[in-house]
Protein backbone atom coordinates (compact mmCIF):
# COMPACT_ATOMS: atom_id res chain seq x y z
CA UNK A 1 0.00 0.00 0.00
CA UNK A 2 2.85 2.42 0.82
CA UNK A 3 4.46 1.86 -2.57
CA UNK A 4 1.20 2.68 -4.30
CA UNK A 5 0.66 5.86 -2.28
CA UNK A 6 4.02 7.45 -3.09
CA UNK A 7 3.28 8.16 -6.78
CA UNK A 8 -0.05 9.63 -5.73
CA UNK A 9 1.64 11.91 -3.18
CA UNK A 10 4.18 13.02 -5.76
CA UNK A 11 1.38 13.74 -8.22
CA UNK A 12 -0.48 15.84 -5.64
CA UNK A 13 2.69 17.80 -4.82
CA UNK A 14 3.43 18.50 -8.48
CA UNK A 15 -0.19 19.45 -9.13
CA UNK A 16 -0.09 21.85 -6.20
CA UNK A 17 2.96 23.56 -7.65
CA UNK A 18 1.45 23.74 -11.13
CA UNK A 19 -2.04 24.86 -10.21
CA UNK A 20 -1.59 26.72 -6.94
CA UNK A 21 1.67 28.46 -7.83
CA UNK A 22 0.20 31.02 -10.25
CA UNK A 23 -2.60 31.87 -7.82
CA UNK A 24 -0.13 32.54 -5.00
CA UNK A 25 2.04 34.61 -7.33
CA UNK A 26 -0.94 36.61 -8.61
CA UNK A 27 -1.77 37.77 -5.07
CA UNK A 28 1.55 39.60 -4.97
CA UNK A 29 0.28 41.89 -7.72
CA UNK A 30 -2.04 44.87 -7.52
CA UNK A 31 -5.34 43.66 -8.99
CA UNK A 32 -7.40 46.08 -11.09
CA UNK A 33 -10.85 45.12 -12.36
CA UNK A 34 -12.03 47.10 -15.39
CA UNK A 35 -15.76 46.91 -15.99
CA UNK A 36 -17.12 47.87 -19.41
CA UNK A 37 -20.67 48.92 -18.59
CA UNK A 38 -23.73 47.29 -20.21
CA UNK A 39 -23.29 44.76 -23.04
CA UNK A 40 -25.19 42.05 -24.90
CA UNK A 41 -28.95 42.59 -24.72
CA UNK A 42 -28.33 45.78 -22.72
CA UNK A 43 -27.14 48.48 -25.16
CA UNK A 44 -27.01 51.21 -22.53
CA UNK A 45 -27.62 54.73 -23.79
CA UNK A 46 -28.14 54.88 -27.53
CA UNK A 47 -26.77 57.55 -29.83
CA UNK A 48 -27.51 58.23 -33.47
CA UNK A 49 -24.54 56.19 -34.69
CA UNK A 50 -23.36 53.94 -31.84
CA UNK A 51 -24.53 52.31 -28.60
CA UNK A 52 -22.99 53.05 -25.22
CA UNK A 53 -21.92 49.43 -24.73
CA UNK A 54 -19.56 49.66 -27.72
CA UNK A 55 -17.87 52.84 -26.49
CA UNK A 56 -17.47 51.43 -22.99
CA UNK A 57 -15.88 48.21 -24.23
CA UNK A 58 -13.56 49.97 -26.67
CA UNK A 59 -12.17 52.31 -24.00
CA UNK A 60 -12.01 49.54 -21.36
CA UNK A 61 -9.86 47.31 -23.58
CA UNK A 62 -7.59 50.19 -24.56
CA UNK A 63 -6.93 51.41 -21.02
CA UNK A 64 -6.41 47.82 -19.86
CA UNK A 65 -3.83 47.27 -22.59
CA UNK A 66 -1.98 50.46 -21.60
CA UNK A 67 -1.84 49.40 -17.96
CA UNK A 68 -0.77 45.83 -18.76
CA UNK A 69 2.00 47.13 -21.02
CA UNK A 70 3.40 49.65 -18.55
CA UNK A 71 2.71 48.22 -15.08
CA UNK A 72 4.38 44.85 -14.60
CA UNK A 73 3.14 44.70 -11.01
CA UNK A 74 -0.54 45.07 -11.97
CA UNK A 75 -2.91 42.28 -12.93
CA UNK A 76 -5.85 43.51 -15.03
CA UNK A 77 -9.12 41.59 -14.96
CA UNK A 78 -12.03 42.50 -17.25
CA UNK A 79 -15.67 41.85 -16.37
CA UNK A 80 -16.20 41.43 -20.09
CA UNK A 81 -13.98 41.52 -23.17
CA UNK A 82 -16.76 40.86 -25.67
CA UNK A 83 -20.32 42.02 -26.29
CA UNK A 84 -22.13 40.04 -23.60
CA UNK A 85 -24.62 40.77 -20.83
CA UNK A 86 -23.45 40.59 -17.22
CA UNK A 87 -25.67 41.24 -14.22
CA UNK A 88 -24.75 44.20 -12.02
CA UNK A 89 -24.17 42.12 -8.89
CA UNK A 90 -21.98 39.70 -10.83
CA UNK A 91 -19.71 42.55 -11.95
CA UNK A 92 -19.02 43.39 -8.31
CA UNK A 93 -18.61 39.70 -7.43
CA UNK A 94 -15.97 39.27 -10.15
CA UNK A 95 -13.93 41.93 -8.35
CA UNK A 96 -14.62 40.47 -4.92
CA UNK A 97 -13.64 36.94 -5.94
CA UNK A 98 -10.40 38.26 -7.44
CA UNK A 99 -9.71 40.14 -4.18
CA UNK A 100 -9.19 43.21 -6.34
CA UNK A 101 -7.47 46.33 -5.07
CA UNK A 102 -9.47 48.63 -7.36
CA UNK A 103 -12.68 48.55 -9.42
CA UNK A 104 -13.23 50.92 -12.35
CA UNK A 105 -16.57 50.84 -14.16
CA UNK A 106 -16.63 52.64 -17.53
CA UNK A 107 -19.85 54.20 -18.87
CA UNK A 108 -21.20 56.83 -21.24
CA UNK A 109 -23.74 59.45 -20.22
CA UNK A 110 -26.93 60.72 -21.84
CA UNK A 111 -29.65 63.27 -21.15
CA UNK A 112 -32.91 64.19 -22.84
CA UNK A 113 -31.66 67.74 -23.34
CA UNK A 114 -29.38 66.33 -25.99
CA UNK A 115 -26.76 68.41 -27.73
CA UNK A 116 -26.34 71.08 -25.03
CA UNK A 117 -24.81 68.95 -22.27
CA UNK A 118 -21.26 67.62 -22.49
CA UNK A 119 -18.31 66.68 -20.34
CA UNK A 120 -16.97 63.98 -18.06
CA UNK A 121 -17.87 63.09 -14.48
CA UNK A 122 -16.79 60.36 -12.10
CA UNK A 123 -19.02 58.83 -9.43
CA UNK A 124 -18.40 57.15 -6.12
CA UNK A 125 -20.98 55.34 -4.00
CA UNK A 126 -23.29 57.50 -1.91
CA UNK A 127 -26.59 59.29 -1.74
CA UNK A 128 -27.50 61.25 -4.87
CA UNK A 129 -27.86 64.77 -3.53
CA UNK A 130 -29.12 66.33 -6.74
CA UNK A 131 -31.84 65.35 -9.20
CA UNK A 132 -29.19 65.20 -11.91
CA UNK A 133 -27.12 62.62 -10.02
CA UNK A 134 -30.27 60.65 -9.24
CA UNK A 135 -31.15 60.51 -12.93
CA UNK A 136 -27.71 59.07 -13.72
CA UNK A 137 -28.15 56.42 -11.02
CA UNK A 138 -31.63 55.53 -12.28
CA UNK A 139 -30.40 55.13 -15.83
CA UNK A 140 -27.39 52.99 -14.88
CA UNK A 141 -29.36 50.89 -12.38
CA UNK A 142 -32.15 50.20 -14.88
CA UNK A 143 -29.94 47.43 -16.30
CA UNK A 144 -31.28 45.17 -13.54
CA UNK A 145 -34.69 45.19 -15.27
CA UNK A 146 -33.13 42.86 -17.85
CA UNK A 147 -32.13 40.36 -15.16
CA UNK A 148 -34.21 37.37 -14.07
CA UNK A 149 -35.79 37.67 -10.60
CA UNK A 150 -34.31 41.12 -10.07
CA UNK A 151 -36.88 42.02 -7.40
CA UNK A 152 -35.79 39.09 -5.23
CA UNK A 153 -32.08 39.52 -6.00
CA UNK A 154 -32.05 43.24 -5.22
CA UNK A 155 -34.52 42.95 -2.34
CA UNK A 156 -37.38 44.83 -4.00
CA UNK A 157 -35.19 47.68 -5.28
CA UNK A 158 -36.97 49.64 -8.02
CA UNK A 159 -34.42 51.59 -10.09
CA UNK A 160 -37.12 53.96 -11.32
CA UNK A 161 -38.48 54.89 -7.88
CA UNK A 162 -36.73 57.67 -5.98
CA UNK A 163 -37.96 56.09 -2.73
CA UNK A 164 -35.74 53.05 -3.33
CA UNK A 165 -32.67 55.26 -3.12
CA UNK A 166 -33.29 56.05 0.54
CA UNK A 167 -31.22 52.94 1.33
CA UNK A 168 -28.12 54.87 0.24
CA UNK A 169 -28.72 57.54 2.92
CA UNK A 170 -26.61 55.59 5.41
CA UNK A 171 -24.74 53.30 3.05
CA UNK A 172 -21.16 54.49 2.75
CA UNK A 173 -18.26 52.65 1.18
CA UNK A 174 -15.51 52.17 3.79
CA UNK A 175 -13.05 52.89 0.97
CA UNK A 176 -14.56 56.30 0.30
CA UNK A 177 -11.34 58.32 0.62
CA UNK A 178 -9.47 56.12 -1.87
CA UNK A 179 -12.44 56.09 -4.25
CA UNK A 180 -12.71 59.87 -4.21
CA UNK A 181 -8.94 60.15 -4.59
CA UNK A 182 -9.05 58.10 -7.81
CA UNK A 183 -12.15 59.94 -9.04
CA UNK A 184 -10.36 63.23 -8.52
CA UNK A 185 -7.31 62.05 -10.48
CA UNK A 186 -9.56 60.88 -13.31
CA UNK A 187 -11.25 64.27 -13.58
CA UNK A 188 -7.88 66.05 -13.49
CA UNK A 189 -6.61 63.81 -16.30
CA UNK A 190 -9.69 64.52 -18.39
CA UNK A 191 -9.27 68.25 -17.79
CA UNK A 192 -5.64 68.03 -18.96
CA UNK A 193 -6.98 66.47 -22.16
CA UNK A 194 -9.24 69.51 -22.65
CA UNK A 195 -12.44 67.71 -21.71
CA UNK A 196 -15.20 69.58 -19.86
CA UNK A 197 -14.92 68.77 -16.14
CA UNK A 198 -18.30 68.08 -14.52
CA UNK A 199 -16.68 67.04 -11.27
CA UNK A 200 -16.58 64.20 -8.77
CA UNK A 201 -20.08 63.13 -7.71
CA UNK A 202 -21.93 60.61 -5.57
CA UNK A 203 -24.94 58.46 -6.43
CA UNK A 204 -26.64 55.23 -5.40
CA UNK A 205 -25.10 52.98 -8.04
CA UNK A 206 -25.84 49.28 -7.60
CA UNK A 207 -22.70 48.18 -9.46
CA UNK A 208 -20.58 49.85 -6.75
CA UNK A 209 -22.75 48.81 -3.80
CA UNK A 210 -21.21 45.39 -3.14
CA UNK A 211 -17.61 45.98 -4.12
CA UNK A 212 -15.22 45.41 -1.23
CA UNK A 213 -12.49 47.71 -2.54
CA UNK A 214 -12.12 51.33 -3.73
CA UNK A 215 -14.40 51.75 -6.73
CA UNK A 216 -15.54 54.40 -9.19
CA UNK A 217 -17.94 54.71 -12.10
CA UNK A 218 -16.67 56.91 -14.93
CA UNK A 219 -18.98 58.71 -17.35
CA UNK A 220 -16.80 59.38 -20.41
CA UNK A 221 -19.10 61.93 -22.02
CA UNK A 222 -22.61 62.40 -23.40
CA UNK A 223 -23.70 60.18 -26.25
CA UNK A 224 -26.76 62.45 -26.54
CA UNK A 225 -24.40 65.22 -27.67
CA UNK A 226 -23.62 64.62 -31.36
CA UNK A 227 -20.18 66.19 -31.11
CA UNK A 228 -19.22 64.02 -28.14
CA UNK A 229 -20.76 60.93 -29.75
CA UNK A 230 -18.50 61.40 -32.80
CA UNK A 231 -15.50 61.87 -30.52
CA UNK A 232 -16.21 58.83 -28.33
CA UNK A 233 -16.96 56.56 -31.28
CA UNK A 234 -13.70 57.47 -33.04
CA UNK A 235 -10.46 55.58 -32.54
CA UNK A 236 -8.66 58.83 -31.73
CA UNK A 237 -11.24 59.79 -29.10
CA UNK A 238 -11.20 56.39 -27.43
CA UNK A 239 -7.40 56.38 -27.37
CA UNK A 240 -7.35 59.79 -25.70
CA UNK A 241 -9.97 58.74 -23.14
CA UNK A 242 -7.98 55.57 -22.41
CA UNK A 243 -4.76 57.57 -21.97
CA UNK A 244 -6.50 59.88 -19.50
CA UNK A 245 -7.73 56.93 -17.46
CA UNK A 246 -4.29 55.35 -17.64
CA UNK A 247 -2.63 58.55 -16.41
CA UNK A 248 -5.09 58.81 -13.52
CA UNK A 249 -4.53 55.17 -12.57
CA UNK A 250 -0.75 55.65 -12.70
CA UNK A 251 -0.94 58.57 -10.25
CA UNK A 252 -3.32 56.63 -8.00
CA UNK A 253 -1.03 53.58 -8.04
CA UNK A 254 2.01 55.73 -7.24
CA UNK A 255 0.18 57.18 -4.23
CA UNK A 256 -1.04 53.71 -3.24
CA UNK A 257 2.54 52.43 -3.24
CA UNK A 258 3.73 55.45 -1.24
CA UNK A 259 1.03 54.94 1.37
CA UNK A 260 2.28 51.47 2.09
CA UNK A 261 4.71 53.46 4.24
CA UNK A 262 3.84 56.38 6.53
CA UNK A 263 1.97 59.46 5.32
CA UNK A 264 4.32 62.36 5.59
CA UNK A 265 3.57 65.11 3.11
CA UNK A 266 0.82 66.86 5.09
CA UNK A 267 -1.71 66.65 2.27
CA UNK A 268 -5.28 67.52 3.19
CA UNK A 269 -8.43 66.34 1.47
CA UNK A 270 -12.13 66.57 2.15
CA UNK A 271 -14.92 64.41 0.74
CA UNK A 272 -14.49 66.14 -2.62
CA UNK A 273 -10.77 66.97 -3.02
CA UNK A 274 -11.18 68.77 -6.35
CA UNK A 275 -13.09 71.56 -4.63
CA UNK A 276 -10.93 71.98 -1.51
CA UNK A 277 -9.82 75.61 -0.96
CA UNK A 278 -8.46 77.65 1.88
CA UNK A 279 -10.92 80.50 1.26
CA UNK A 280 -13.18 81.70 4.06
CA UNK A 281 -16.87 82.36 3.32
CA UNK A 282 -18.04 85.93 3.83
CA UNK A 283 -20.80 84.66 6.07
CA UNK A 284 -20.04 81.71 8.32
CA UNK A 285 -22.40 78.70 8.40
CA UNK A 286 -23.01 79.33 12.10
CA UNK A 287 -24.21 82.84 11.33
CA UNK A 288 -26.32 81.74 8.36
CA UNK A 289 -27.94 78.63 9.84
CA UNK A 290 -27.53 79.34 13.55
CA UNK A 291 -26.17 75.80 13.99
CA UNK A 292 -24.63 75.06 17.39
CA UNK A 293 -23.44 71.94 19.18
CA UNK A 294 -23.25 72.00 22.97
CA UNK A 295 -20.36 69.79 24.08
CA UNK A 296 -21.41 69.92 27.72
CA UNK A 297 -24.79 68.45 26.84
CA UNK A 298 -23.08 65.64 24.90
CA UNK A 299 -20.88 64.58 27.80
CA UNK A 300 -23.75 64.56 30.26
CA UNK A 301 -25.95 62.22 28.24
CA UNK A 302 -25.95 58.51 28.97
CA UNK A 303 -25.16 56.97 25.58
CA UNK A 304 -23.89 53.58 26.69
CA UNK A 305 -24.95 50.90 24.22
CA UNK A 306 -26.59 53.45 21.90
CA UNK A 307 -25.69 54.45 18.37
CA UNK A 308 -24.20 57.95 18.22
CA UNK A 309 -24.50 59.59 14.80
CA UNK A 310 -22.06 62.19 13.51
CA UNK A 311 -21.33 63.91 10.19
CA UNK A 312 -17.89 63.40 8.68
CA UNK A 313 -16.82 66.54 6.83
CA UNK A 314 -13.07 66.38 6.35
CA UNK A 315 -10.06 64.06 6.32
CA UNK A 316 -6.42 64.98 6.90
CA UNK A 317 -3.12 63.29 7.67
CA UNK A 318 -2.20 66.04 10.14
CA UNK A 319 -3.82 67.76 13.09
CA UNK A 320 -5.72 70.91 12.13
CA UNK A 321 -6.19 73.86 14.46
CA UNK A 322 -9.70 74.69 15.62
CA UNK A 323 -9.50 77.95 13.67
CA UNK A 324 -8.47 76.29 10.39
CA UNK A 325 -10.09 77.88 7.36
CA UNK A 326 -10.81 74.37 6.10
CA UNK A 327 -13.61 74.13 8.69
CA UNK A 328 -15.34 77.06 6.94
CA UNK A 329 -16.39 78.75 10.17
CA UNK A 330 -17.86 75.69 11.89
CA UNK A 331 -17.20 75.38 15.63
CA UNK A 332 -17.10 72.41 18.01
CA UNK A 333 -15.46 70.08 15.48
CA UNK A 334 -14.57 66.62 16.78
CA UNK A 335 -12.08 64.16 15.30
CA UNK A 336 -11.06 60.50 15.39
CA UNK A 337 -8.18 58.49 13.93
CA UNK A 338 -8.59 55.70 11.41
CA UNK A 339 -6.16 54.11 8.97
CA UNK A 340 -3.42 56.61 9.77
CA UNK A 341 -5.70 59.56 9.01
CA UNK A 342 -7.46 62.12 11.18
CA UNK A 343 -11.14 62.38 10.31
CA UNK A 344 -13.14 65.40 11.40
CA UNK A 345 -16.82 65.31 12.33
CA UNK A 346 -19.56 67.78 13.14
CA UNK A 347 -22.66 67.26 15.26
CA UNK A 348 -23.62 64.39 17.52
CA UNK A 349 -27.00 62.84 18.29
CA UNK A 350 -28.68 59.52 19.01
CA UNK A 351 -31.50 60.41 16.61
CA UNK A 352 -31.01 59.37 13.00
CA UNK A 353 -33.74 61.80 11.90
CA UNK A 354 -31.93 64.70 13.58
CA UNK A 355 -28.57 63.83 12.02
CA UNK A 356 -30.17 63.59 8.57
CA UNK A 357 -31.58 67.10 8.95
CA UNK A 358 -28.23 68.41 10.15
CA UNK A 359 -26.39 66.74 7.28
CA UNK A 360 -28.65 68.50 4.78
CA UNK A 361 -27.62 71.83 6.31
CA UNK A 362 -23.94 70.95 6.49
CA UNK A 363 -23.98 69.74 2.88
CA UNK A 364 -24.36 73.36 1.76
CA UNK A 365 -20.73 73.88 2.75
CA UNK A 366 -19.35 70.32 2.61
CA UNK A 367 -21.10 68.90 -0.44
CA UNK A 368 -20.15 65.28 0.17
CA UNK A 369 -20.42 65.20 3.96
CA UNK A 370 -21.83 61.88 5.13
CA UNK A 371 -23.23 60.24 8.24
CA UNK A 372 -21.19 57.86 10.39
CA UNK A 373 -22.09 56.08 13.63
CA UNK A 374 -20.30 55.11 16.83
CA UNK A 375 -21.26 52.70 19.57
CA UNK A 376 -19.50 52.77 22.93
CA UNK A 377 -16.70 54.82 21.40
CA UNK A 378 -16.10 52.54 18.43
CA UNK A 379 -17.04 53.30 14.84
CA UNK A 380 -19.80 51.08 13.47
CA UNK A 381 -19.12 49.58 10.03
CA UNK A 382 -22.07 49.06 7.68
Amino acid sequence: MKVKRKPLLYFIAIAALLFCGPEIQAKDKFVLVIDAGHGGKDPGAQGSRIDEKEINLGVALKVGELIESNHNDVKVIYTRKTDRFIELDERAEIANRAKADLFMSIHTNAVKRGNYVKGTETFTLGLARTDENLQVAMRENSAILLEDNYLQKYEGFDPNSSESYIIFEFMQNKHMEQSIGLASEIQKAFTSANRVDRGVRQAGLLVLRKTSMPSVLVELGFISNKEEERYMSSSEGQNQLARSLYNAFTKYKREYDRKQGALSNGAVTNARPVELTESTPQETPAERENITVNKADKSERNTSGKLIYKIQILTSDKKLSESSRLFKGYKNIDSYKEGGLIKYTYGETTSFEEIKKLRRKVAKDFKDAFIIAFKDGKKVKY
